[in-house]
């Protein structure tokens, strides 16, 4: 296969990976007795919290005829469609209630359910489990358990300080993930005064190792051109930073910065919310520099600089990619998001087949490219 070939055939396909955990809202934006309308992967749902403060998430479509739940009442316990009356609890969708039903009526109302989601909540996100979706038309039953729990920013000591914020992105949810794996568009995307300019490019080595549905980039000396670095490691007073980069099935970045004593990680997810717009949500956590005012806030102010760049970046881009030109993967810097096509590819073969998942990546790689 040539390597024109082998570009074709990575180009982004906007399928949507199902059977995963995803982030519908921030924590902040479900209260308690409201319900809150959102998407996810072309599936509409409404999200609330229950008398204890529990999140859930429904199908936004009364079974009976389709009324949205997020337009009808909640008591706390009960979804009462605005149409009919006909009553669901929050967390099964089993339906309690059909208020036309005479005495001598039999219908089996317990057999009747509006679709529910496993939810749970994490580090200041709600986050639901998207199983795949049954045959068109069929209705729902009661939801099936996710085989994992959802996924969470990692952590290394008891006090620390935490932080999210997210931007919608006019993309494909391909074109985000690969976006936010892309190593060489810093300099020209990411230019600041406090961070780096397109004059400090140079040539740049990175390990890459496999690990399950995804790959790493190795602990490594992050780079010398970047001050925030340059100031950690005075804070810190150590001879070295190591930073570590996962990506993970579906969509999960996870970056972690270790400086003795101090750390840094975040978690970092595009979200498909139609097959033509995702969205991008940052939450971060560290015990570096707790003690600074405003601390949070100043580390906001920088994820939203960087997110707005990236943001105004897609947005161009997708006028471009309207008219569905030819696109050019290249080793080594575009070695990454081939690697993640790789893997949704090898991923949607595995659930075919009911074999395992076969990683495109043999055993360690040494990239190399210029930012």
């Amino acid at each position: 296969m040539t390597e024109l070939e082998t570009t074709q055939r990575q180009t982004p396909d906007s399928l949507m990976l199902y059977g995963f955990w995803y982030r519908a809202l921030p924590s902040d934006q479900v209260g308690r007795k409201r319900l809150h309308k959102t998407m996810l992967l072309e599936t509409p749902l409404a999200i609330g919290r229950d008398r204890q403060g529990l999140p859930f998430a429904l199908h936004d479509a009364c079974p009976h005829r389709g009324m949205p739940l997020s337009h009808g009442w909640f008591n706390g316990q009960r979804v009462e469609c605005s149409y009919h009356g006909w009553q669901f609890d929050s967390h099964t969708g089993q339906c309690q209630l059909v208020p036309s039903l005479t005495a001598d009526q039999k219908l089996r109302v317990d057999r009747i359910y509006a679709g529910s989601y496993p939810c749970e909540e994490r580090d200041d996100y709600i986050w639901v489990y998207i199983p795949e979706p049954g045959p068109t038309g069929a209705g729902f039953t009661k939801a099936v358990d996710p085989p994992m729990p959802a996924p969470r920013v990692p952590t290394f000591s008891d006090k620390y300080k935490i932080a999210h914020l997210s931007a919608e992105l006019p993309c494909t949810v391909d074109h985000g993930i690969i976006g936010l794996m892309d190593p060489a568009h810093g300099p020209f995307v990411h230019q600041a005064w406090w961070w780096r300019s397109r004059h400090s490019i140079h040539e740049k080595q990175k390990n890459f190792e496999p690990i399950p549905n995804g790959f790493r980039m190795s602990a490594h000396t992050p780079s010398a051109n970047s001050a925030p670095y340059k100031l950690l490691r005075l804070y810190a007073d150590v001879d070295s930073i190591t930073t570590a980069i996962d990506f993970v099935l579906p969509n999960l970045r996870f970056e972690t910065i270790h400086a003795g004593k101090y750390w840094f990680s975040s978690l970092t997810t595009v979200t498909p919310i139609t097959r033509d717009h995702c969205r991008i949500d940052v939450v971060a956590a560290w015990n570096i520099f707790r003690w600074v005012p405003f601390g949070p806030s100043l580390l906001k102010f920088v994820f939203a600089k960087f997110v707005e760049q990236d943001r105004q970046t897609m947005e161009r881009q997708s006028e471009g990619l309207k008219h569905n030109p030819h696109l050019m993967l290249i080793d080594d810097a575009d070695r990454p998001a081939k690697w993640y096509f790789q893997l949704k590819a090898a991923h949607l073969e595995a659930k075919r087949s009911g074999a395992e998942i076969k990683h495109p990546m043999t055993g360690p790689v040494t990239l190399k490219w210029r930012s």
